[in-house]
């Protein structure tokens, strides 16, 4: 057998041979390191390199349809020369591993050796830069601290030079100006020396008057022993300390006046030269008094100071109109604001450049301009808004103050003096106060409050007027105890009222105020003044949500004032005077005003002789969503603003239980009164059944009539009601009412039915009736839990038509599970009014109860 080995070149393997075999196992570690090599594929090429052997290796005498046997042979040749080319290369593989791992750590070795070298060396160059050093410090350390010690003291005897010559022309001087009365070395001085000379003669003058206020006494004592007591001693010359003080009096005008020249030539270094002699007249308060005064804002700004406010009519018209967006900052104020802005910026530069103490001149300007600039535009600003009315002067204060605020903010970040750094604690503080000085006047006490409290009670009693004036014309319940009831309700409406009408005819409100006023109340300024001519339609009665989101809207803009303004100290206390302005005008005078007529015209029904007019349910819906409206206000809007206060926020809370459980309380009463009168009628309705309703002749029997009359106007009736109620209500409210109402219907069915005989023919009719009440009661949308109590009514209408032996074992049929809460002996009566129950089989089927 010969196999090919063309497809393979032996590299590193040595050739085997096995006995009739001639193949070599040619591959090398370069066939098992590519990166295409794959284990599957090197097997497969094995096996297929001996398949071909093992068919050549058939007999040709072979019959072909005769099965091969397989002849493993082949294979097993191949895969024992194919490990044993394995072996070899894992040999040779080892071998080159052993030489490599050799090298590593041989080279390990050398490095390890190397980093232990430059390691000392490292240490013997660190040891030698110590030594060094070491011995430049002993060396210098003689000679350097003997010259620092050189150094200071000629820096002393430099200084006691100095203040010996100083002390030596001081001597000089006050010996010219005691004996000539002149001060002629100094004036030379001055007059010679420029800018540092009169600097120095300031403070040379400074310690001749020292010395003369101290020798004064002695020198006046000497004089009262002069002849006749007069002041001859000395020559009549005036006195050392006039002629100093005249001498200081010169100076200053002099160093003012170089100051001034300075400054408007914009020589800094001369200013603050200037400045500094200056610094001892009065602490500096004339340098920076001629700095601020002759500022050329201040020039501009003292000439506009009768300046009108901008009278844009449409500005106003908005700031006093609560439904109109403020418009913002009035221009007049907005504009000197945004120039003081840029004064300030400009002129920080100046003085941080011109004065040694450049903090209090920059203290003293700003005081100058907020004082006097800014508070004098403010006040004017905010007379007009008074002028136009409450809620304009309210805008207009927030408005400002929010401005002026954020000109503070954009000086600190600024920084001033201390440019591009913020502005300096110190600067700060005086901003602050400057600011907090402008708008104290209006936040002193409760007066700020008060406002916001007048300015909303006036916009709710023009908002509220017409109501107000149909509820108190409205006619009082005939009986005591309602008008009891509502005495309060009258008693507010009335007060209200005639607040409302007093303060339209005060002169104190001002005639844009009383505009604005008449058009919220929807009348004309004529009638306001007539208070009978006032017409008013049963509408102008009713709730109104627009009306309450419009109030709400109100009081929401004024506790984001508040806020604002006041900035949270009395923030607990005007919370609470807020709520009580809610409850007050909102709750009592509008929303139970309104249900207190609701229970008035639900009493009007309580004992009805005519089907009952339920047109006020349809009020319901509003009262129930203004109390939701008005809970959610106070518990999210203005209790979480005092729980700062935690005897306050007890007492919100408990103002607002009571006032919920109040108005809660009286819909409840609507709802009862209203299903009390509901069932009234439905048992008058019940009343006017006919007796031969159930019990139909012949010639009566109308197949093609459903039901009843009686029960067609119930059916007709409690629907329209439950319809009516459905719109007005939801959710619970609704559910409780239709329960009660299903409840009490439920009630007057089972009296009903067992009031009247029924003949076999009338059992129809009833069938027919209890049908149709099941479907009103089924409209009502009950709970899961009524099915079992309305089963009752279902059976009824079998009592009346199953005959006698059935009925028999229909009542031994029945238990308390199929009718809960029903006693088999509780269908007695409706079996006794059958009109076959004297028979022998009725009675026996009675027996079975």
């Amino acid at each position: 057998m010969a196999y090919n080995t063309s497809d393979t070149a032996s590299i590193h393997t040595t050739a085997t041979r096995g006995p009739g075999n001639t193949r070599f196992a040619n591959f090398s570690l370069e066939t098992f390191s590519s990166a295409d090599f794959i284990v599957k594929d090197f097997i497969e090429s094995l096996s297929k390199s001996a398949a071909p052997a093992s068919r050549k290796s058939q007999p040709i005498s072979a019959a072909p349809n005769t099965a091969q046997a397989f002849d493993p042979k082949p294979l097993i040749r191949a895969f024992e020369q194919a490990l044993g080319g394995l072996k070899v290369l894992s040999e040779d593989l080892e071998l080159r591993e052993n030489e490599l791992s050799a090298s590593v750590r041989r080279a390990e070795a050398q490095h390890n050796q190397n980093v232990r070298a430059r390691e000392k060396e490292l240490e013997q160059a660190v040891d030698s830069f110590r030594n060094l050093e070491q011995s430049l410090d002993s060396e210098s350390e003689a000679g350097g601290n003997a010259a620092v010690r050189i150094g200071e003291r000629l820096e002393e005897l430099d200084k006691q030079r100095q203040r010996a010559q100083d002390t030596k022309f001081i001597v000089q001087c006050w010996l010219e100006v005691s004996n000539r009365g002149d001060l002629s070395s100094l004036e030379d001085v001055r007059r010679l020396q420029g800018g540092d000379g009169k600097v120095r003669c300031a403070h040379i003058a400074r310690q001749l008057l020292k010395i003369s206020q101290r020798l004064e006494p002695a020198d006046r004592g000497a004089r009262t022993n002069g002849v006749n007591g007069d002041h001859a001693t000395n020559g009549g010359r005036r006195q050392p300390k006039e002629i100093i003080e005249k001498f200081l009096e010169a100076l200053e005008k002099d160093l003012l006046k170089q100051f001034d020249d300075s400054y408007r030539r914009q020589n800094f270094e001369g200013m603050r030269e200037c400045a500094a002699a200056l610094r001892d007249f009065g602490d500096g308060a004339s340098v920076m008094g001629l700095f601020v005064n002759q500022h050329q804002f201040f020039i501009d700004r003292s000439q506009l100071v009768t300046e009108e406010v901008l009278a844009d009519s449409e500005m106003w018209d908005r700031l006093a109109d609560p439904d109109a967006e403020p418009p913002g900052v009035e221009p007049t104020l907005q504009s000197l604001i945004d120039e003081v802005k840029l004064v300030a910026q400009e002129e920080s530069f100046i003085i941080k450049r011109a004065f040694p103490y450049h903090e209090e001149v920059l203290a003293r300007f700003i005081q100058r301009v907020f004082q006097q600039s800014v508070q004098q535009k403010l006040e004017q600003v905010l007379d007009k808004a008074s002028s136009v009315s409450s809620l304009a002067f309210l805008r207009s204060l927030q408005s400002s103050k929010s401005y002026i605020s954020a000109l503070v903010d954009d000086l600190k970040a600024h920084g001033l003096t201390e440019h591009p750094e913020p502005a300096s604690a110190t600067t700060a503080a005086i901003l602050d106060q400057q600011l907090d000085d402008l708008f104290v006047p209006y936040f002193a006490g409760s007066s700020y409050i008060e406002r916001e409290k007048r300015s909303l009670e006036e916009l709710y009693s023009s908002l509220l007027f017409k109501f107000t004036t149909y509820h108190s014309r409205r006619k009082k319940a005939p009986t005591s105890y309602l008008s009891s009831l509502q005495a309060r309700s009258k008693e507010m409406i009335h007060s209200a009222r005639e607040t409302y009408l007093d303060r339209l005819d005060s002169s104190d409100i001002p005639a844009s105020q009383k505009k604005m006023l008449v058009r919220l109340a929807g009348i004309s300024s004529t009638s306001a003044g007539n208070r009978t001519e006032i017409e008013v339609s049963d509408e102008d009665g009713e709730l109104s949500l627009p009306y309450i989101k419009r109030m709400l809207k109100w009081l929401a803009e004024g506790v984001g004032r508040g806020l604002e303004l006041a900035g949270g100290h009395e923030t607990p206390k005007d919370v609470r005077e807020l709520l009580s302005l809610l409850i007050n005008n909102i709750g009592e005078l509008y929303l139970e005003t309104a249900l207190d007529a609701q229970i008035e015209s639900a009493t009007m029904h309580d004992n009805p002789k005519s089907e009952p007019d339920y047109s006020y349910v349809r009020n319901l819906q509003a009262s129930i969503s203004i109390l939701h409206l008005l809970v959610v206000t106070a518990k999210t809007l203005l209790m979480p603003l005092a729980a700062s206060n935690l005897t306050i926020r007890r007492e919100v809370e408990k103002t607002t239980n009571t006032f919920i459980d109040r108005v809660e309380t009286k819909i409840d009463t609507v709802l009862g009164k209203t299903i009390d009168s509901a069932l009234a009628w439905t048992g008058k309705l019940f009343s006017s059944q006919k007796k031969t309703d159930f019990r139909p002749s012949e010639a009566s029997l109308n197949l093609e009539q459903l039901q009843t009359p009686t029960c067609t106007s119930i059916f007709n009736f409690l629907n329209k009601l439950f319809r009516s109620a459905s719109v007005s209500l939801s959710g619970r409210v609704l559910d409780v009412f239709a329960l009660e109402l299903g409840l009490g219907l439920r009630s007057l069915l089972l009296v009903h039915f067992r009031s009247f005989q029924v003949s076999q023919a009338g059992g129809v009719v009833v069938t027919q009736d209890m049908t149709k009440y099941l479907e009103l009661l089924r409209s009502f949308h009950l709970p899961d839990s009524f099915d079992s109590s309305i089963e009752v009514l279902t059976e009824i209408p079998n009592l009346f038509t199953l005959r006698a032996e059935a009925l028999k074992e229909r009542l031994r049929g029945l238990s308390t599970q199929s009718l809960p809460g029903v006693e088999r002996s509780d269908l007695r009566p409706y079996v006794q009014r059958r009109e076959d129950a004297g028979t022998v089989a009725v009675q026996a089927a009675l027996g079975s109860l």
